[in-house]
């Protein structure tokens, strides 16, 4: 899994660059289980860009921080965003909308496979 990290308003610290990874990589049990399909066994296919920003300088009140999330997956791009109006609690809330984006997909494909092997045990 690889994690992209992008700031606009301002400037990425090494602080901020850990949190966001730790909280981020907390994410990836969930995305283990859509494996690429290859003798290489354990590798994932998945890209994780975060964009954490300060929506205008002059702001002083209220949701400040923007924090966006996207997960390319193959064959999918789940995309999650939180606003707040501190900026730990921003990329939490991300953290949180991405996982449940995760969590719909990976059991939609469940369902999928479900439903066929209903079928199939009908005919």
């Amino acid at each position: 899994m690889k994690i992209i990290i992008k700031t606009k308003n301002l400037e990425l610290t090494e602080g901020l660059q850990n949190f966001v990874e730790k909280k981020i990589n907390s994410i990836k049990k969930f995305i283990d289980i859509l494996k690429e399909e290859t003798p290489e066994k354990g590798k994932t296919l998945a890209e994780i860009f975060v964009e954490v920003e300060k929506e205008t300088k002059h702001h002083k009140k209220g949701k400040v921080f923007l924090v966006k999330t996207q997960v390319i997956l193959p064959g999918k791009s789940l995309e999650a965003w939180y606003r707040a109006d501190d900026l730990f609690k921003a990329i939490v809330g991300a953290k949180n909308e991405l996982k449940m984006e995760i969590e719909k997909y990976k059991f939609k494909n469940v369902d999928r496979h479900r439903r066929q092997q209903r079928k199939s045990k009908n005919k």
